[in-house]
């Protein structure tokens, strides 16, 4: 049986790993943000659509490791991809047909500035 506490810090391990937030984690293996929020805060338990989806977005993470905690994170042993590298932003776009219109950045004394240009 899967241990939903244990799963959920690995979870949260390769969003960390990934410099990932629970929406752009949600929107790259194409689930709703909600359903993420749900998991993180133990509402809902994973469906296997849900961890499939996860395995399949990152060769890096083991199933084993996912699942159980056993092996490594990040697996070592991937044969790395010969393709050229692809952030997480073209990544993200890829997946999701979004394109990234602009940043805004608040600060605490209530002044703006907005980002176009990337």
């Amino acid at each position: 049986m899967l241990d939903t506490t244990s799963f959920l810090s690995r979870l949260k391990a390769i969003l960390a790993h990934n410099e990932l937030s629970s929406a752009a984690f949600a929107d790259l293996i194409n689930v709703q943000r909600s359903s993420i929020s749900h998991l993180l805060n133990g509402r809902n338990k994973p469906s296997l659509e849900f961890i499939m989806k996860v395995n399949d977005a990152f060769p890096e993470v083991d199933l084993q490791w996912l699942l159980y905690g056993t092996g490594s994170f990040p697996n070592t042993e991937i044969t790395p991809n010969p393709s050229p590298t692809i952030t997480k932003k073209e990544k993200i776009e890829k997946d999701t047909d979004k394109k990234l219109e602009r940043i805004i950045m608040f600060y605490n004394d209530g002044t703006f500035k907005t980002y176009t240009e990337f």
